[in-house]
């Protein structure tokens, strides 16, 4: 086909570099100038985006405009609501400096210091309880002791030796002061004879043993035999000349009643340090004292001991 001759010409039909040639140029090509560079070529403006090369049928549709403000468009769709779209929510990560996932260190620790507490109240009152048989005069179910010195110390048994005792020394084997006297007419006294001492009721009034042949310096336990009833009374002991601690406890143990001495013998005793070879033991009633007693028998035993 060549310009000009085959029917009407159309932009389609028209080569627009056609004055580059010399058959171009023999049919008028010129160089263009708004329009192809054919003469009488047609210059046809199209709307843009109408022009579509290498493609045939009609131009495709403009996308649709976007609906009103606020109101979803029927041509949208959010990411993810399609398939491999983005996540919804966002799953929250434990951030580093959260103790949320990590071990409770502090109540770890609370809890070791809690026990290490408990164990050590546990281990003082444990050495509380051991002390209550320390102290002297303490009441109790037996006669109590009145002691210069603290918890009893081993006997000498304990220790592989052989423990002193001296004989029981009865009522009538002691020295007695101006007005103290024996008697026999109570029941229950253990001494030979059934003699005790009585009339120490009253100031002044004593008993005096000299015990030969302690064999070494130490604690010794000294006894004491009697009766009582009613009210507890309380005497006083001295040893080798100096009074001993506090005043001898001579409670009602036998809990007898008042008057009724056939019913109230018992015992009580004290810890006193007696030195080597004799030593001098008295019970008296001194100011203050409550001697309303009958005396049976006396004894001693080596060591800090209850009987």
């Amino acid at each position: 086909m060549t310009p000009g001759n085959n029917g009407a010409s159309t932009p389609e039909d028209d080569d627009p570099f056609g004055y580059l040639y010399a058959d171009g140029q023999a049919n008028g090509a010129q160089p263009p100038s708004g329009g192809y560079g054919y003469p009488n070529s047609v210059n046809r403006v199209r709307p843009v985006g109408s022009r579509q090369y290498g493609q045939q049928g009609p131009a495709p549709q403009a996308p649709p405009q976007q609906g009103a403000f606020g109101q979803p468009s029927t041509h949208y769709a959010a990411p993810e609501t399609l398939p491999g779209g983005a996540p919804t929510a966002r799953t929250p990560q434990p951030s580093r400096g959260s103790r949320g996932g990590g071990p409770n260190t502090k109540g770890l620790l609370i809890g070791a210091i809690a026990v290490v507490a408990a164990v050590v109240i546990g281990i003082g009152i444990a050495m509380i309880s051991g002390d209550d048989d320390k102290g002297g005069n303490e009441a109790g179910p037996s006669p109590t002791a009145t002691q210069a010195t603290g918890e009893p110390s081993p006997s000498a048994s304990e220790s592989g030796e052989e423990e002193f005792k001296s004989p029981t020394i009865d009522a009538k084997a002691l020295r007695l002061s101006p007005g103290v006297t024996t008697a026999s007419d109570v029941e229950g006294a253990e001494a030979d004879g059934g003699i005790y001492v009585t009339n120490l009721n009253q100031p002044g009034a004593s008993v005096t043993w000299t015990v030969d042949g302690i064999p070494k310096d130490g604690p010794y336990t000294v006894f004491f035999r009697y009766s009582t009833a009613g009210e507890a009374q309380s005497m006083t002991l001295t040893v080798n000349g100096r009074p001993f601690g506090s005043k001898l406890n001579m409670d009602n143990w036998a809990k007898a009643k008042d008057g009724d001495f056939s019913k109230g013998w018992t015992k009580t005793y004290a810890w006193p340090t007696l030195t080597e070879g004799t030593n001098t033991i008295s019970l008296s009633c001194g100011e203050g004292d409550k001697c309303n007693v009958l005396l049976d028998q006396v004894w001693i035993k080596e060591g800090q001991v209850k009987e």
